[in-house]
């Protein structure tokens, strides 16, 4: 991995970027960063970040935004053999150095830690997700982002297709975003977020608890992921980007492109045409092995 130039204990450091790297003790419920030192100028030119480095609302709502156009949401160590290892040192690695992307383990961890370096107070939250029926899975099926600043705010770069700016996670009315809205509702001492499309009932997409947690408590969680039948990961590949007006998505061999709301697919050739999408439309241009052929 890449490392900014040694710096003074206590100190994350590259290029005129700084912030204080707290000792675990006065962490308060937040997970320190298992890095002695983040590269913060590569982590932000990995997302094309270019704005403020204020810890504010508008630096957090950038910075979510920027990850999200630039880190896609994918599976692929799944299907090519790489284990998935939660810890900052590793996940930079990946999606910095080797720049890829990952799942919400992956993103959400590494974005706290990037979070964290720019002098953001910030928790890993556990969720679980909703089905199409609108039933919630186990505890740690997804990790999501608690960031306290004047108010507290709801964070995530690992979910997919959902909101692309934080949301105010004491505010219990709709909070509009693009064609879609959002809002956050408590529901048997949880909360719950839900996504709204034009003309549409909300749905659920996740339910979380505020409780902070740790890497090492969502290990069981993301090993099922990776290995168990029953995971939806290990049924196919995924990759999917959010652009500015809409979505680029390749699920196996289709390619599907969203613009406005209107969705159009196309049926790849072959892996050639695969791997070529991946490197030119997701920016993955590492050379990925995949265990079957699709």
């Amino acid at each position: 991995m890449t490392r900014s130039p040694p710096a003074e204990s206590g100190r994350w450091r590259g290029n005129g970027v700084s912030a204080p790297l707290t000792p675990p003790h006065e962490l308060g419920g937040e997970t320190q960063t298992n890095l002695e030192v983040m590269n913060v100028p590569a982590y932000l030119d990995r997302i094309g970040y270019r704005g403020s480095l204020m810890p504010s609302v508008a630096t957090l709502h950038a910075l979510q935004l920027a990850h999200l156009r630039a880190v896609p949401f994918e599976n692929l160590s799944i299907h090519s053999g790489q284990p998935i290892i939660l810890n900052d040192e590793a996940l930079f690695e990946k999606i910095v150095s080797r720049r890829r992307g990952g799942f919400c383990y992956e993103l959400n961890g590494l974005f706290a830690a990037l979070l964290r370096a720019l002098g953001f107070s910030v928790q890993m939250l556990s969720a679980g997700v909703a089905d199409a029926e609108g039933v919630f899975g186990p505890e740690f099926d997804h990790m999501t982002l608690l960031v306290r600043l004047d108010e507290r705010w709801l964070a995530d770069v690992g979910f997919g297709d959902s909101f692309e700016q934080p949301l105010r996670l004491d505010y219990r009315g709709e909070q509009p975003q693009g064609r879609r809205s959002y809002d956050i509702v408590e529901a048997d001492g949880a909360f719950i977020v839900r996504q709204k499309e034009p003309g549409e009932d909300w749905k659920s997409q996740y339910r979380f608890s505020l409780q902070p947690h740790e890497y090492a408590d969502y290990e069981e969680r993301c090993l099922f992921q990776q290995t168990s039948p029953q995971s939806h990961f290990t049924q196919g590949r995924i990759c999917t980007l959010a652009t500015e007006t809409g979505r680029i998505t390749l699920s196996e061999l289709r390619f599907i492109t969203t613009t406005n709301g209107e969705k159009e697919e196309r049926a790849l050739a072959d892996e050639t045409e695969y791997a070529a999408l991946l490197r030119e439309r997701f920016g993955v241009g590492e050379q990925l092995h995949f265990a079957k052929p699709r």
